[in-house]
């Protein structure tokens, strides 16, 4: 413990040792002698209690801010610690304002170590037109020719991608630092240019481990992540950012077998490591890997991170576990996380991909101070359940208080019109992106247009508008011309939508499945033969259907015509009582879209009775309680025949079914769909 009698005070020499505190309580006995032997004020003490107080890990800034503002004339070294604290703890902003405040408050002059901590401010809040501000000081000033200086300046125009005025900062320099090459090197990484990257990495004399990590996250990110593994085995030390950073390459790449090797084989695994991994899982599609590794994470006593939970809760959205869903966000509550940032828009997104848009608006009204992702997650999901005026009114008030829309929001406000058939709306809503708020239409905001009038059967303006795009249709655009084309039987139009869809994927099946569907059903069946005789020509398989659905915390898979279940003999006497309900209730089988290679009808219903998505729900009738909603996510879009059936049982079982397929949400309820039969 720091003792010190007031009447016995050392001198101003005797304090230096005191700059470097031994427990967290110096600094305030420090503090309380000063005050008592009103030495306070003395700019050495003053000081070096500003500068105990910045190093304690028990000091909050605002209580350094307090301790600086008692001070009657700040020293500059005093204004350098307290700019350089907010830095350090990521309040950069409130380094600029104290900057400002020094500039206009003290008739100081900023020195050497004042504008590297502002300069490094201005990189890590993007504040371009500040930055060249202080860089102009600093030459008013002669400051520029430090070596910490240029390579602040480096760094920051680095950041700013602003790769001309990094390159002749560091050109200018006479005595170049290691810091100053990384950060030029890392400038030319984040700007595309890789080759520079690569020459400025050859010609250094000295390279630490940040210019090896460095060049490899460059490479893997342009998608040579060959030679990145090349330089990584070259390294002659390696630390957790190089190991994250060829983890991160190959998950990016894809190469999710060579990523968990290299996990699997890293001695000392930090969170970022992990959050590679489970991110990088999630990204390729390999969801339950990606939950797998969560809870090995928490087996070995690691503390999830933002991130870590964020693309947990992707995953578990992706695959629609409901129940897992609500696991996390019980973990959430229970460790204190906010959800008034990315975790409350990640939970509001997965509970409506989950299909459950109750426990979402729950959670959407539960934030207090809502952002704009929380907005616009909620419109979004309630348009994919086809709760559209729902949604646009929420999207009126979010207007209302003062929260303005970006692209995102709109694709949700448009497919909300979209899922509701509110073509009008549709309309004018895209117009308001337009001109009201002045934001360039995306090809998602022309699909989620086309997609609004093929419903409303508006099909050649749908086609005019894809013509007058500015930028090329995607498949998803032209396929929404084409399923349009089916249901309202226009046949040219299908024809051409077909035709534009194969020359974009010509091996894509459903294109040939539509079309082939449209011939069928205008009686064309030498056109049905032919598209026939183009699928085995070109060798297009379809994907078998696969439907999952969660019960007792277990995922259950189930394809087409599988019998590989525990439960499939009761599932299938289950399909026997669904048939005989059909037939009671008047149904007939669609056969349109059965395989095209099945000819016989007996054949076609035997096939269709064995849809992924029918044997998922017979189970779901087997073992779920009355009145627990039936939830099924499928790969494929849901056909017209399993459309029809789902509505019928929906009614004859009085159970809700909710089926979420490739295209959309499907509600069904009482013998309706919450799609209006549009899918």
């Amino acid at each position: 413990m720091l003792q010190v009698a007031a009447s016995s005070l050392p001198s101003k020499s005797n304090l230096y040792p005191f700059q470097i505190y031994r427990n967290p309580i110096e600094p305030a006995q420090l503090h309380a002698v000063s005050i008592k032997t009103a030495t306070f004020n003395d700019p050495l003490i003053s000081s070096r209690l500003i500068s105990l107080y910045s190093h304690s890990k028990s000091t909050t800034l605002d209580h350094l801010r307090s301790v600086f503002d008692q001070f009657q004339e700040p020293t500059l070294f005093s204004w350098n610690t307290l700019i350089k604290s907010y830095v350090e703890n990521q309040r950069s902003q409130e380094s600029l304002v104290v900057f400002l405040e020094f500039m206009t408050r003290s008739s100081l002059t900023p020195d050497v170590f004042t504008l590297p901590c502002v300069i490094k401010g201005c990189g890590r809040l993007m504040a371009r037109k500040e930055g060249k501000q202080i860089h102009g000081l600093g030459l008013k000033l002669g400051l520029v020719l430090d070596v910490f200086v240029q390579s602040s300046l480096v760094s920051m125009y680095s950041k700013f991608k602003d790769i001309n005025s990094a390159r002749k900062v560091f050109d200018e320099m006479t005595e170049k630092d290691l810091v100053s090459w990384n950060s030029l090197m890392d400038g030319y990484v984040k700007s595309g240019d890789i080759e520079l990257a690569k020459e400025l990495f050859d010609e250094m004399t000295e390279r630490d481990v940040v210019s090896w990590t460095v060049m490899i996250n460059g490479l893997s990110k342009c998608g040579n992540v060959d030679d990145a593994r090349k330089l990584f085995d070259e390294m002659p030390s390696r630390n957790s950012a190089s190991w994250n950073a060829m983890i991160h390459g190959y998950m990016k790449a894809g190469n999710f077998v060579s990523a968990r090797r290299l996990f699997d084989s890293m001695e000392d695994k930090d969170i970022i490591t992990w959050n590679s991994m489970i991110a990088g899982y999630e990204c390729n599609e390999r969801c339950f890997e990606a939950l797998k590794l969560f809870t090995e994470l928490l087996n070995l006593g690691y503390v999830p991170t933002h991130s870590t939970l964020v693309s947990t809760l992707s995953a578990v959205s992706w695959l629609a576990l409901l129940s897992k869903g609500r696991w996390f966000h019980s973990y959430m509550v229970k460790n204190g996380h906010k959800l008034d940032g990315v975790l409350g828009t990640s939970l509001i997104e997965m509970y409506c991909k989950c299909g459950s848009i109750e426990s979402a608006l729950k959670v959407f009204e539960a934030i207090p101070k809502k952002k704009l992702g929380h907005w616009t997650a909620i419109v979004a999901g309630l348009g994919m359940h086809g709760q559209a005026k729902l949604a646009l009114d929420l999207f009126l008030e979010m207007v209302k208080v003062n929260i303005i829309p970006n692209a995102i929001t709109f694709i949700g406000v448009l497919n909300a019109c979209n899922h509701a058939g509110l073509v009008e709306d549709g309309r004018r809503y895209f117009n308001m992106m337009v001109n009201d708020y002045k934001l360039e239409p995306t090809v998602e905001h022309y699909g989620c247009l086309v997609d609004v009038l093929c419903r409303a059967g508006h099909l050649e303006e749908a086609k005019n508008v894809i013509e007058k795009m500015p930028m090329k249709p995607n498949k998803i655009i032209w396929m929404s011309l084409l399923s349009a084309s089916r249901i309202y039987k226009k046949v040219e139009i299908g024809e051409y939508a077909a035709q534009n869809v194969m020359e974009i994927d010509p091996m894509f099946i459903e294109s040939y499945v539509l079309l082939s569907n449209i011939y069928a059903a205008t009686g064309n069946w030498d056109k049905v033969s032919r598209v026939r005789d183009t699928m085995r020509k070109t060798g297009v398989k379809k994907d078998p259907g696969c439907s999952l659905i969660e019960y007792k915390d277990e995922v259950h898979e189930f394809t087409v015509g599988d019998k590989s279940h525990p439960q499939s003999i009761k599932i299938y006497q289950k399909l026997s009582e669904i048939r005989e309900g059909l037939k009671s209730a008047g149904h007939i089988p669609d056969k349109s879209q059965v395989l095209l290679h099945i000819e016989r009808d007996d054949e076609k219903e035997t096939e269709l009775e064995s849809h992924s998505e029918r044997l998922a729900i017979a189970f779901g009738l087997i073992n779920l309680k009355p009145g627990i909603p039936i939830r099924v996510v499928k790969n494929l879009r849901v056909c017209n025949d399993c459309h029809s059936v789902t509505k019928i049982l929906s009614k004859i079982y009085d159970r809700e079914i909710i089926v979420r397929d490739n295209s959309r949400f499907h509600h069904f309820k009482n013998g309706s769909c919450s799609c209006m039969d549009y899918w």
